[in-house]
């Protein structure tokens, strides 16, 4: 096949250039000749001139030209000859007798092959052009030839849609696969982190997928990258939308247009690459994609080089593709074509989107970055897919008006790298010995996010474990670095030196190579470059040849690649090699010289300075450069430097120390004795660890915090981080007494905790204001955070909400539950959802006070198009009338998305539920789930209800109206929706109502009914018992478990009351009994809803808790609230309310216990997980709390009585 194929290639050559849009060949033939190509000088000329078209006009006056045919050999010459003894007449009869049998052949000929080519013209039979495989050479030769005198005569009798026609079916079709041959015999090998060197190994055997995800924008992030990879390395839910590489054009649901152009961002080294060479390969073998026709892949450095170049759109194409070219295509109009362009953060073009200039001709010539701009613009060949590929920093180099989506590529997930390994490694021992090891190392794990650190890993371990077996393997990434430097210098002292393994690493040309390239990467590094050319070189002092020695010496660390006409372009396999080798440079040139090149103006320390001054300053300043810094940029750098400042580090690397003229007094000591310089050293480090933990202590940002933490982590230093740890595992931490210091500290280690950033709960440390805006580093990459009753400010909301809105957010889901958020506050929240950066998916404001004008914020973003918002919750509000309108008017813009309202005991009005119904019979609807349970709604409420679900356009599924006051009148109004065609309810949940028998009959019909699309319903508990309007109709009658009182709790009124006495009293011995603790439990395990009210004086403790709860001693596992057995709401006359769970104290807001009085309420929803405190004033029920969890045994109601104080159950 494979043969076949490069036959194809090499015949191909001869074909002129055809276009299906082009009159310029009417009057003359195609020339079927093998013209020669255009020079250099000769490519400005209009494509035009070089190709021929389909659609010819000027080839009716001539036969087709078969000039330039092989002349015959020496043998064919010779029996052209007259034989000898042969008159002329018997030669001439022989020949007419071949030529009429040559005649009668070809007649065959043309017949057989116009019938098969009559079969691919009026069916779609393919059979014709796939036989040609089949065939030999001549064979080939002769049918494509007879294509083109085919497609010729057709035009010559005006047939011009039939000749079109049988010129796409057929050489287009031998193009793309000469194509596809090229591509796959491309891309088929990787050598990983290699350019040019070592054993190819086949793609499809080591690729691992990557993990891509859409959405997101093309505005730039200037964070470093590190930061970013630790960031995204933090997504243990994975909430978005994941993308197949293979579907990465395919548009996703509820997406109108066509996707033409798709950027793709990732940090270097992440995968995209080898992402866009899996794409392609697996295009060319036929494993996906096969609607496209064409794949022309390029980078940004090929493209680079010919910076000063003209093309034209269709040159371009046929120079980096002669198959093209070679196949005489130069119309890609009527083709599915996709360009990939990678690496655009490389690209040194012009990319000016404003200033340069329309072109829509694919054939005229002009520069590349105008045929660049106007590919992207959709100018030049509108109808072709591109696909862009660049780092984080320059995505923004493209308006966003031009990309149709972005993704996002996010190297591997956990699981991933594992496969990696296991894939890597087929000793499965050793797979799982360098796995075990990778995630004892937080920094290793992390950057094994990158796939090419896996392969830099897998390098280092794999010798080590090789040839060291029993020795320590690295822990920090200096110590990953400097291993992997030294394998590479090893590899060239036994490949290329003819060295033995247990020669010394390093010799004097190894070591200048080193210099040079540490002295190349910190020169681009501060520029900003990736890449290199000639004058990049040339400027740091490095020959373009030397450049070609090093790359072909360290391979695995500097590679050169070729553009077109063999321009040389030169990179470090990844910029955290860079990085590394910058840093390296920078140490290596201190400690030769004395230079300390971090300061501007560059000084060589002097004789009299002693050693230790001279290193504290150059290591503190690396600090102090690292703060300056406003977004991290050298962040990695400056990780590497400092953990080059450890002794063990530098005995690794001594081979590369040189002693010079000038050197300082200590770096001659260095090399007299290792003694000395251990003591140095250590001294040296503990001052630097000193400085980062006093500089811990200043008023910096969290990010620079954890950053400084991460210095320490490098320098081998983690006292502050297992201090942390200690308390966090004796439980003994107090959030109230933390220093910044530990602040961080506590940052750093929850930043490194998947469970913590799936679902953080403020409420587990403190749920103050303080401890939130502490914490906000952590929220900021959580998934989901649960922040209720923290008390926020106007002040706190503005800090929490600048998070929401940034770029680098992971926040899914809010809960805000139980603050009380100011309209400003409100408004602040409503812009911070609204930004194009937030990702919320899920918002809970339930028990937030909500007022006419926080209802009009809400519905802005209801109404707005960059919102993701798909959740709201607003449970537990009094909306007026008013508030409940703007929201429904929210709910009926066009761009709305929301598809799941909870209004959970709003309590609403007539006015307000047909507001809602109006909603559901809007044209854009998207509404799937309602809650309005414990509204009260009532018949009259249902049936307003049911007016807008009857509608065509209601969408909704799943419908909550448990405890709302039904009877049977509500039911029947129901069940005349549920039986409607149009109706959309699967789901309905009518427990505590009284639907009365005939209502029960009707609805359990309906089920049954095959008319109905009902799945699930929910009658249960019913009865006329759940009439009762508000949260009283859940009351129980609560009976006191004598065997459980103590002994200093006098109980009275027939066991309604409890008095704390001094007096002991005569209670029998039971197991039950709280020994010490002033407390009781009630005898009534709680199911399903439950309400009970109690009067109390004095301070008392009105609390739940599970039964096993400990009742001997006074430890934290016996008081209700310290544990995580137990809630309960402290009430006080002098000091208010305030709720604990599990020693966490929150204080109720003044604005719920602006008065105290001394009857309280309590409900508790068990399989919803909520509990909720009252206090009760005139009947009326003022929120105090609200628990949110899930219970996971019976609950039993309980009370503690301080001094004095009294209960008695309403």
């Amino acid at each position: 096949m494979m043969m076949e194929q490069e036959e194809d290639r090499a015949e191909s050559a001869g074909f002129s250039c055809l276009s299906l849009r082009s009159d310029w060949s009417k009057d003359r033939p195609p020339a079927f000749s093998g013209e020669p190509e255009p020079t250099r000088g000769q490519r400005s000329q209009s494509a035009g001139s070089s190709c021929l078209s389909v659609r010819s006009d000027r080839s009716k006056d001539k036969p087709p030209g078969f000039s330039a045919e092989p002349g015959p050999t020496r043998v064919d010459q010779e029996s052209s000859e007259v034989p000898r003894g042969e008159s002329a007449q018997q030669h001439q009869t022989h020949l007419d007798s071949i030529f009429m049998m040559l005649e009668d052949n070809i007649i065959t000929f043309v017949k057989n092959e116009l019938k098969k080519i009559k079969k691919v013209l009026s069916l779609d039979y393919p059979e014709y052009f796939e036989s040609h495989r089949e065939h030999n050479k001549e064979s080939r030769n002769s049918k494509k030839a007879f294509v083109k005198i085919t497609v010729d005569f057709l035009r010559r009798m005006n047939q011009e849609e039939l000749a079109d026609c049988l010129y796409c079916k057929h050489f287009p079709t031998v193009c793309q696969r000469n194509l596809k041959y090229s591509l796959k015999k491309k891309f088929q090998c990787v050598f990983e982190g290699i350019a040019k060197a070592g054993n190819p190994t086949l793609l499809n055997q080591i690729y691992t997928d990557v993990y891509i995800t859409e959405g997101g924008t093309a505005e730039v992030n200037d964070e470093h990258e590190v930061r970013q990879i630790e960031t995204a390395s933090r997504k243990p839910d994975r909430p978005e939308t994941t993308i197949r590489q293979e579907d990465i054009f395919k548009a996703s649901p509820g997406r109108d247009e066509p996707i033409r152009t798709v950027l793709t961002k990732g940090e270097a080294g992440i995968g995209k690459t080898v992402l866009t060479q899996k794409y392609t390969l697996d295009w060319a073998e036929d494993k996906s994609n096969q609607d496209i026709q064409f794949i022309f892949p390029f980078t940004f450095r090929q493209l680079n080089v010919l910076k000063e170049e003209k093309f034209s759109l269709v040159e371009l194409v046929h120079h980096f593709f002669t198959e093209t070219k070679q196949a005489g295509i130069c119309s890609f109009e009527d083709f599915q074509v996709v360009f990939i362009f990678d690496g655009l953060d490389e690209c040194r073009l012009p990319l000016d989107f404003h200033k340069t200039t329309i072109l829509t001709d694919p054939r005229k010539s002009t520069s590349v970055d105008v045929l660049l701009i106007n590919l992207i613009r959709g100018k030049l060949l509108p109808s072709a897919r591109l696909w862009i590929t660049t780092r984080p920093a320059a995505a923004n180099q493209i308006p966003p008006d031009y990309v149709g989506m972005v993704t996002e590529v996010r190297g591997f997930t956990d699981p991933q790298k594992e496969e990696y390994f296991r894939k890597r490694f087929r000793d499965e021992e050793q797979a799982s010995r360098i796995i075990s090891h990778i995630k004892t190392s937080q920094s290793l794990h992390i950057m094994c996010h990158i796939p090419i650190f896996c392969w830099i890993s897998a390098t280092v371990l794999e010798d080590m474990l090789k040839t060291r077996e029993g020795g320590q393997l690295p822990k920090t990434l200096t110590d990953m670095y400097i291993h992997f430097l030294v394998v590479q210098a090893k590899v060239k002292k036994v490949k290329y030196d003819g060295g033995a393994e247990t020669d010394p690493h390093w010799s004097p040309e190894s070591r200048k190579m080193i210099e040079s390239l540490g002295n190349l990467a910190f020169d681009q590094l501060q520029k900003g470059n990736l890449i290199f050319y000639e004058s990049d070189l040339t400027e740091c002092g490095i020959d373009i040849r030397a450049a070609s020695v090093y790359s072909g010496v360290f391979t695995q660390i500097f590679k050169e690649e070729r553009g077109l006409y063999q321009d040389k372009v030169f990179c470090f396999i990844h910029l955290s090699v860079q990085e590394f080798l910058a840093a390296l440079h920078v140490h290596l040139t201190f400690t030769n010289s004395g230079v300390n090149l971090l300061e501007e103006e560059q000084t060589t320390s002097t004789k009299s300075e002693t050693r230790e001054s001279a290193e504290k300053h150059f290591y503190q300043s690396a600090v102090d450069k690292a703060l300056q810094s406003p977004n991290g940029h050298l962040d990695l750098f400056l990780r590497f430097l400092l953990g080059l400042s450890m002794q063990t580090n530098q005995t690794r690397l001594r081979g590369l120390l040189t002693q010079r003229e000038g050197s300082l007094e200590f770096i001659q000591t260095l090399l007299r004795g290792l003694s000395i310089v251990i003591g140095s050293s250590s001294q040296t480090n503990h001052e630097t660890v000193q400085y980062i933990k006093k500089k811990l202590s200043e008023s910096l940002s969290a990010e620079k915090r954890i950053n400084l933490l991460h210095f320490l982590n490098e320098m081998n230093d983690r006292s502050i981080v297992k201090q942390m740890q200690q308390f966090l595992r004796s439980g003994s931490l107090s959030t109230e007494q933390l220093s910044p210091v530990q602040w961080s500290t506590l940052v750093f280690i929850l930043l490194s905790s998947e469970k913590d950033l799936d679902a953080f709960d403020l409420n587990k440390y403190s749920s103050s204001e303080e401890a939130l805006l502490m914490l906000l580093p952590v929220i900021k990459d959580s998934n989901k955070a649960f922040l209720s009753s923290c008390n926020l400010s106007e002040e706190g909301c503005k800090d929490l909400l600048s998070v929401i809105s940034s770029q680098s957010c992971n926040l899914r889901e809010l809960d805000l539950s139980t603050n009380t958020l100011h309209d400003s506050a409100v408004k602040l929240l409503s812009a911070a959802v609204d930004s194009p950066y937030a990702k919320l998916n899920i918002l809970r404001l339930n028990v937030c006070e909500l007022s006419e004008e926080n209802c009009k914020a809400l519905s802005s973003v209801l109404s707005s198009q960059s919102s993701s918002l798909r959740q709201l919750d607003l449970s537990i509000r009094n909306l007026q009338d008013s508030g409940v309108i703007l929201l429904s008017a929210g709910l009926q813009s066009l761009k709305y998305k929301l598809n799941t309202l909870r209004l959970s005991g709003c309590n609403l009005l007539d006015r307000s539920v047909q507001a809602l119904s109006s909603v559901f019979s809007s044209q854009s609807s998207s509404l799937r789930e309602l809650d309005l349970s414990n509204c009260d709604l009532q018949d009259s409420g249902v049936k307003l209800l049911s007016a807008g679900l009857k509608s065509s356009q209601c969408a909704v599924k799943t419908l909550s109206l448990s405890g709302c006051l039904i009877t049977e009148e509500g039911c029947t109004s129901l069940a005349s929706v549920l039986s409607s065609k149009p109706s959309q309810v699967r789901q309905l949940d009518l427990s505590y109502n009284d639907p009365g028998d005939s209502g029960m009959k009707l609805l359990w019909a309906g089920v049954k009914d095959p008319g109905w699309r009902l799945n699930i319903l929910r009658v249960e508990p019913a009865g006329v018992q759940w009439l009762r309007p508000g949260l009283r109709k859940y009351s129980c009658q609560l009976t006191i478990d004598t065997n459980t009182v103590n002994t200093k709790l006098q109980l009275s009124d027939n066991n309604r009351k409890v008095t704390r006495v001094k007096e002991v009293q005569s209670y029998p011995d039971h197991p039950d009994r709280f020994d010490v603790l002033h407390q009781l439990l009630c005898r009534n395990g709680l199911t399903g809803r439950c309400y009970w009210e109690v009067e109390w004086r004095e301070n008392v403790c009105v609390s739940v808790s599970y039964r096993r709860i400990r009742r001997d001693g006074n430890g934290d596992d016996c008081w209700f609230g310290w544990n995580d057995q137990s809630w309960s709401l402290y009430c006080s006359n002098r000091f208010g309310y305030s709720v604990r769970h599990n020693k966490r104290k929150t204080t109720v807001s003044s604005s719920s216990s602006s008065s105290v009085s001394n009857r309280v309420a309590v409900y508790v929803d068990c399989p919803a997980g909520t509990l909720s405190f009252y206090r009760v004033s005139s009947h009326t029920l003022i929120h105090l709390h609200t628990f949110n969890t899930t219970f996971t045994q019976t609950l039993y109601p309980g009370f503690y009585l301080g001094s004095k104080a009294s209960v008695r159950l309403c």
